[in-house]
């Protein structure tokens, strides 16, 4: 489907120059002399590449629409990870790579959504949320009474976050998996 370049929003998933971008971050400029045009920070979904594009009005591009399918995460094997089609029970290996500081947050048989541009795997969709355990949390220094005080702390998974301070080694908490911060204590 042909859109304008102005058009374009966040999250569109465009053709340009033979790859398949996802739009990051769009800026709207109406300059005083000539016309206005969209300033574009495009990624693109096969190598992670970045670039900055600027979409005149009167220029089109091709959004993609990209198939979505649930699968099951299974395991790691090297820099590789093998998910599951939960329809087809077919496995299939990713690289690592694909899914960036989100790939430390996965957990054997958690659900991901895959989605797919002519049966090729673009990009994996985590849950917002996952709940951990902290394996080590520093202790509380005595006077840091303010409320924005927060301590680091190591999850079972590796990642470091920082925490309040009264949660201690051992709480299971959840965590803001594309943020990589604490929400809350899981219950």
């Amino acid at each position: 489907m042909k859109i304008s370049g102005v058009d374009i929003r966040p999250g569109n998933i465009i053709e340009y120059e033979g790859g398949i971008w996802r739009a990051v971050k769009i800026q709207h400029t109406q300059p005083g002399k000539g016309g206005a045009y969209m300033q574009v920070e495009l990624k693109n979904l096969r190598d992670g590449r970045k670039n900055n594009v600027r979409f005149r009005s009167a220029e089109t591009v091709e959004r993609v629409r990209l198939d979505t399918k649930d699968f099951q995460f299974l395991f790691a094997e090297g820099d590789n990870l093998v998910f599951m089609d939960k329809e087809t029970y077919d496995q299939t290996t990713l690289p690592r790579d694909l899914l960036g500081d989100a790939a430390a947050f996965l957990q054997d048989g958690m659900d991901v959504v895959m989605e797919l541009y002519d049966e090729e795997a673009i990009s994996v969709q985590l849950p917002d949320t996952i709940e951990a355990t902290i394996v080590e949390a520093d202790a509380v220094v005595k006077g840091q009474t303010a409320s924005s005080s927060y301590k680091p702390a190591v999850l079972d998974n590796g990642v470091r976050v920082m925490v309040p301070p009264h949660i201690a080694s051992g709480t299971r908490i959840v965590v803001d998996v594309y943020e990589g911060t604490y929400v809350r204590r899981a219950d």
